[in-house]
């Protein structure tokens, strides 16, 4: 039976447990629940503490887990990453007082608190600095009040926290992190496990695919089509169906999310009629 990881708690939790009911897989129906057994699809999930989560698949215990890239590279565990789930986003920084010039090299010498020692301490390495990292727990933000630490190293989002505690990011992310699914280099799969891992990718992949995309249908001039495909190349090429009139054509392509509604403002441009955006909901590759 495959074994996965899931975050039991944080904000990684609710979208991970979304994803993988989309995929259809079995959810827990009490939060207090360590372990869900879904039989139907030959897989068993364990929910763990975010930042253990790489540890366990690591050990080869667990063939998957979902967690976020920043917790991965920081546990140094033997992992490897399969797909970004699109959920989760935000960076590492370093972060100092405001009311001055921070650089890196003002690290040196310098107290650094942090709930990510190892990732910390590799990236002072890769820069020659030699400073000393301080390992806390959680509300790293109020250490420099407390006189701790000089500086400090975590997680940034919207940049509000620091912002309320009058710290200010500085020189280049250690690390952009999202919400990753992980696996491991453990043990050899029998076939049926083997089939499940395949599936559960697959699934998986298909679901923050229909998350990240939406399906373009729109008529065309076939005197614009060759200016329209190259708008809407889709994944391989567009879709292309003759209309009842013999000078227009419909076309069908999927186009990124982001993008869509300026992709529509040059769909129009160059004459393309009766655009339609739609969402996708599974779709494989």
């Amino acid at each position: 039976m495959l074994r996965v990881a899931v975050p039991n708690k944080g904000a990684l939790s609710a979208p991970a447990a979304e994803i993988l009911a989309e995929a259809g897989y079995r959810s827990r129906t009490d939060s207090k629940d360590l372990t869900v057994m879904d039989p139907v699809n030959n897989v068993e999930f364990f929910f763990l503490r975010p930042k253990d989560i790489a540890i366990y698949v690591g050990s080869g215990e667990l063939d998957f887990g979902i967690t976020g890239r920043d917790l991965v590279r920081d546990s140094d565990a033997p992992v490897r990453e399969r797909l970004a789930l699109g959920f989760g986003s935000s960076s590492f920084r370093y972060a100092g007082p405001a009311g001055r010039e921070w650089t890196t090299s003002d690290l040196a010498g310098k107290r650094i608190a942090t709930s990510y020692p190892t990732l910390v301490h590799k990236d002072l390495t890769a820069r020659g600095i030699q400073a000393t990292v301080i390992r806390l727990d959680g509300a790293v933000e109020i250490s420099i009040q407390l006189g701790v630490a000089d500086a400090i190293a975590d997680v940034v989002g919207s940049g509000r926290t620091l912002s309320l505690h009058d710290l200010v990011a500085f020189g280049e992310p250690l690390c952009d992190s999202e919400a990753v699914l992980i696996e491991g280099d453990g043990k050899a799969d029998q076939s049926e496990v083997s089939t499940a891992r395949d599936q559960l990718v697959a699934r998986v992949q298909g679901v923050v695919f229909g998350q990240q995309y939406l399906m373009l249908d729109y008529d065309c001039p076939r005197t614009a089509l060759d200016k329209a495909a190259a708008i809407t190349p889709g994944l391989e090429s567009p879709t292309i169906a003759p209309l009842a009139d013999p000078g227009w054509v419909a076309v069908r392509a999927l186009a990124p999310r982001r993008d869509v509604n300026g992709i529509m403002d040059e769909l129009a441009a160059v004459g393309a009629k009766a655009i339609l955006a739609s969402d996708i909901r599974f779709c494989r590759f």
